[in-house]
């Protein structure tokens, strides 16, 4: 074998050092993880976002080429995802198809809800159906990361095969494992969603943001992830410097909560906030009516019980979920305060065209905690009424 082959086969054309090849590697994968996070989810799903014709397109070239995403099945699996999140329909639930299952198994559950016609149909709607779309990247799904594959062999060489093969983990490994699974099982939480949605971690550097999950669930469609002064959302930072280039406009971001002092009854603006922030109240409950009580109440249940409290054990097996009812019905004072919060959320759950019927609820709730006589529930309904938004600058 000729010195010649030998030096192609270890660096391929480009002659590259391991360290360069490295590079490479880390790079493309950002870039992945931008085609990902920007234009899948926060843009083609959830609408946060529009991107320029040209960066849009470059984000599906790149994402045919790199994953053989097709953009219609990403969209509809994640959109149901949204919509029968922790039910036995949602495509990719630790809750019912285990952790082990969705962290492992993860790509396979996408390309089996990706299969479903039904599926593509309902939630697949607003898509790109342009001629590259339906005769290139659907029609040939596979053949960009073939080409990349040879691509990467006549640049890399052998080494290539490699950097092409960890190319080809990195999403069904973050996304449909990391994000899928361990965004629904570990992690903190910001509000108390109807999901088990976590963050990962405050500083969102490695997997473009997402792993600022449980606030993506509290505000789908809002193309920032980071809502806390301490938590860091690089897909956000990404995404503002595209805007600032006129490559992207922000559509929609989560607004603030603010509060007003001194409102005698709840208001349009009042009601208007609540709707929005509904996982927010639910938190602040928790954190100043209900967490006060458990202290007085709950030191002789187990750690998991307790936590249970924040979701009323709607995650607990039978016998657990049993044990923790009875717990409450054995304590008056917390039973109330579990019931009056039942009531709060329960307006969210009144047709959207009855404002109305929520306006008089939520006036009938606010008068009826001021007058319980527990301190801790009056002085919630009290900062409930002044509630409105403050609109956050993108």
């Amino acid at each position: 074998m000729s010195p010649e082959l030998i030096d192609w086969l270890l660096t391929g054309l480009s002659h590259a050092s391991y360290w360069q090849m490295a590079l490479y590697f880390l790079v493309a994968s950002q870039i992945t993880m931008m085609t990902t996070t920007l234009y899948l989810h926060r843009c083609a799903t959830h609408r946060g976002a529009d991107l320029h014709p040209l960066v849009s397109h470059f984000f599906r070239f790149w994402s045919w080429l790199t994953t053989a995403t097709v953009t219609k099945e990403w969209v509809a699996v994640h959109r149901k995802h949204h919509a029968r999140c922790e039910t036995a329909e949602d495509p990719h639930s630790p809750r019912f198809a285990g952790i082990n299952t969705v962290l492992w198994r993860g790509a396979e559950l996408y390309q089996h809800a990706a299969k479903d016609q039904g599926t593509l149909d309902k939630y697949g709607k607003g898509t790109p159906d342009d001629w590259i779309e339906r005769n290139v990247y659907t029609r040939f799904s596979t053949l960009g990361v073939i080409a990349l594959l040879f691509a990467s062999l006549a640049v890399f060489g052998l080494p290539g095969i490699a950097i092409w093969a960890l190319q080809m983990l990195l999403m069904p490994v973050s996304a449909a494992g990391i994000i899928n699974g361990l965004g629904h099982w570990w992690g903190y939480r910001n509000f108390d969603t109807a999901d088990t949605s976590t963050n990962l971690t405050p500083w969102a550097l490695l997997i473009g943001g997402e792993e600022l999950h449980n606030n993506h669930h509290a505000f789908p469609s809002s193309a920032k992830f980071a809502l806390r002064r301490f938590e860091v959302d690089i897909g956000w930072a990404v995404l503002w410097s595209l805007q600032k280039l006129h490559l992207a406009t922000v559509l929609r971001v989560a607004p603030k909560l603010d509060v007003r002092p001194n409102i005698a009854v709840p208001d349009a603006e009042t009601l208007r906030a609540v709707m929005v922030h509904r996982w927010q109240v639910a938190t602040d409950y928790f954190s100043t009516v209900l967490k006060p009580q458990l202290k007085l109440d709950a030191d002789a249940l187990p750690r998991r019980l307790r936590k249970a409290f924040r979701s009323e054990g709607r995650w607990l097996d039978a016998a657990h979920r049993e044990r923790l009812q009875a717990f409450v019905a054995a304590r008056p004072q917390l039973a109330t305060l579990m019931e009056y919060r039942q009531r709060l959320l329960a307006i969210y759950e009144m047709k959207s065209a009855e404002a109305e019927a929520k306006m008089d609820a939520l006036r009938a709730w606010c008068g009826a905690a001021e007058a319980s006589g527990n301190q801790a529930l009056q002085e919630f309904s009290l900062r409930l009424k002044g509630y409105s938004l403050a609109p956050a600058q993108p």
